[in-house]
């Protein structure tokens, strides 16, 4: 058998499943995608919210990654929850060791509404990391953490991730509408030219884990060789289709579902996402 697309994630836990390094794992196993992970932080959530977080000791963050990239390929990786300055300053040292497309998900605030880093910390991601990206995926209120600016306009999308790419260095922005009005659109701009990506909006309360389902499977894509406002194109698809057949599971904002795209190939509902 070939070797496989290796993908890999770097990023805090959910024990619920939902989110974090375990959605990311699950996502990279059903695009097909050898997924291995780095673990920042242990975070207590579920889908109520955030209960308690404890990072990982530097060293012990600096041997995963070492463990990882000396011995098996990387053909894409994303980072997700970054706790603090110091740990990123130790990412930000590996990653420029790594030649393979780098996607971040800027993880600030849980679904919960839960703060999980700090003012500090949110600089460094814009000032150091952002320009070593591939592609930076922000929601709304992401973005204009990023930028500094007020969204609430689809031309305010747009001006958001050009100043993403021109301002601050990322290779590309993805600023997901999902909490816009309207149909579900976000905008992809890649310092040349600007895409959408336009699905129904679903009627449903069960998100928990789609910033990181959507960013996962973009690096999925990413570590299959795919041009990117194509890997995007399909990851749209995969993260509405897990939307779509998400569960009612917790007493939150239940999770997506990772196989929702093989329920629609297994009941006929499936659309060519190609």
């Amino acid at each position: 058998m070939k070797s496989p697309n290796c993908a890999l994630t770097i990023a805090g836990t959910d024990p619920s499943g939902g989110a974090g390094i375990q959605a990311d794992l699950k996502t990279f196993q059903e695009l097909k995608t050898y997924g291995m992970s780095v673990i920042t932080s242990v975070v207590a959530q579920n889908t109520t919210g955030v209960k308690s977080v404890h990072h990982l000791p530097l060293n012990m963050l600096s041997e995963q990654l070492e463990a990882v990239e000396s011995d098996l390929p990387i053909h894409a990786f994303k980072t997700g929850m970054m706790a603090d300055v110091e740990m990123m300053k130790v990412i930000k040292e590996w990653i420029q060791n790594v030649k393979a497309p780098f996607v971040m998900d800027p993880v600030m605030i849980a679904t919960s509404g839960d703060p999980l880093i700090n003012e500090d910390a949110r600089i460094y991601l814009r000032e150091e990391l952002v320009p070593l990206t591939a592609i930076v995926t922000p929601n709304i209120s992401e973005a204009e953490d990023l930028t500094g600016d007020k969204i609430s306009t689809h031309e305010d999308m747009k001006e958001a991730a050009k100043k993403i790419v021109h301002t601050l260095g990322a290779g590309a922005a993805l600023i997901k509408g999902g909490h816009m009005q309207g149909q579900a659109i976000d905008y992809l701009y890649d310092g040349k030219a600007m895409y959408s990506f336009a699905t129904e909006r679903i009627d449903t309360k069960n998100t928990h884990g789609t910033g990181c389902t959507y960013s996962a499977a973009i690096t999925a894509y990413l570590s299959q060789g795919e041009e990117l406002h194509k890997a995007v194109e399909k990851s749209k698809h995969f993260v509405t289709s897990a939307i779509r057949h998400s569960f009612e599971l917790g007493k939150g904002n239940g999770p997506t579902n990772h196989w929702g795209i093989r329920e629609e190939e297994l009941t006929g509902e499936f659309r060519n996402y190609s």
